[in-house]
């Protein structure tokens, strides 16, 4: 009996023991959690043109790419077919559960408002967001947004400067208030140096395939150069390729936008013709909003970019300034296989020194670049 006794007290004691053992383990696992090796999901829809647009898309696109080259992520591209399929993809991915869902372009702005309010666990960027005024986002969605104004500004310090006939062009893609910013800022950075110089602009219509017409953009090209022009800045999306072509065939020169032009075989596509690109960084923001995602500090709200955040800028290389910069082997390569030399500066060392004072007052507010 009384050893019957003994074995029930040592075996209450033992599963005492256990329990509290149990209780310690499960205390330091609430401080810790376990790791996962679940991946970070990033989707993106692109605007109307598409990846290979050597511009706008294809900027975006390079942030993906930086972000995936660094980080374990998985990523899905989807490209809609017209205007439609933009809330149809969003609403694809989000129900999929991508921890991230970009839309590129500012015509995405109500439909990926509506949807982040309706997958209120999936977090949501914009590119190019067209925000309201007083108008308050889903805690859910990052609006980025840029000043194209100021580096506008400074590639038309570099037009008005270049110039030989005094009349400079611009092509505008869509006639809205977001192409305006860069012909405003553009128009003001051509005055600033060159007062008597004649600017000649025109868009390529009303509707978002304005963004994907290069017939059209050769065709206004071609009779812009037709009217005396010798530069003109296009801001279009893929219907500056057309832009870039009446360039070329005229021997003119054309001012890029958003990204330096390669094509999908990573060959440079304007040598001698492309006096810079107005850098409008998608990649670097597409890129920083996929980082807050992967480090856990994603924060929904409105991210602008301009000069000073290293958001906008121009093109520098050894494209434009050779006695700068040196080119790459594989470029040196892909100009000595399209047979093209480059031995003049397009941008001249007394150019350079010009742009950048007024960079450096734009960055301090001494200037403030106009957006109409």
């Amino acid at each position: 009996m009384f050893l019957r006794k003994a074995i029930l007290v040592l075996l209450s004691l033992s599963l005492i023991i256990i329990l509290i053992g149990c209780g310690d383990k499960t205390e330091q696992q609430t401080d810790k959690p376990e790791p996962t090796d679940k991946k970070i999901r990033i989707g993106m829809v692109f605007d109307i043109g598409g990846k290979g647009d050597k511009s706008f898309n294809d900027g975006a696109y390079a942030g993906v790419m930086k972000a995936a080259e660094e980080f374990d992520l998985e990523h899905i591209e989807f490209e809609p077919g017209q205007d439609a399929d933009k809330e149809i993809g969003l609403r694809k991915l989000a129900s999929a559960g991508y921890d991230l869902v970009i839309g590129v372009g500012y015509l995405f702005t109500e439909t990926i408002t509506r949807t982040a309010n309706e997958f209120p666990d999936v977090k949501f960027a914009c590119v190019d967001y067209d925000l309201r005024p007083e108008q308050e986002l889903p805690p859910n969605l990052v609006a980025l947004k840029f000043r194209e104004e100021e580096g506008s500004f400074l590639v038309g310090v570099l037009a008005g400067l270049k110039t030989e006939t005094n009349t400079i062009g611009f092509i505008g893609g869509m006639d809205i208030p977001l192409i305006h910013k860069f012909e405003a800022g553009y128009k003001a950075g051509i005055k600033a140096v060159n007062s008597d110089c004649k600017i000649v602009s025109d868009y390529a219509g009303v509707t978002p395939q304005a963004f994907a017409d290069p017939v059209k953009g050769k065709e206004m090209a071609l009779a812009q150069y037709q009217k005396g022009v010798d530069i003109i800045f296009q801001a279009s999306g893929s219907t500056g390729l057309g832009v870039l072509e009446a360039a070329i065939e005229k021997k003119k020169l054309v001012i890029w936008v958003d990204s330096v032009p390669y094509n999908r075989k990573g060959e440079y596509i304007g040598a001698n013709t492309i006096l810079t690109t107005m850098l409008k960084r998608v990649d670097v923001s597409v890129y920083n909003i996929i980082k807050s995602v992967v480090e856990n500090n994603f924060q929904g709200g409105v991210h602008t970019f301009g000069l000073e955040e290293d958001g906008i800028g121009y093109a520098l290389d050894g494209f434009n300034m050779p006695s700068r910069y040196e080119l790459t082997e594989e470029e040196k390569n892909i100009l000595e296989k399209e047979n093209i030399k480059i031995e003049d500066d397009l941008i001249t060392i007394a150019m350079y020194d010009s742009v950048e004072v007024y960079k450096q007052k734009i960055i301090a507010g001494e200037i403030i670049a106009p957006v109409e």
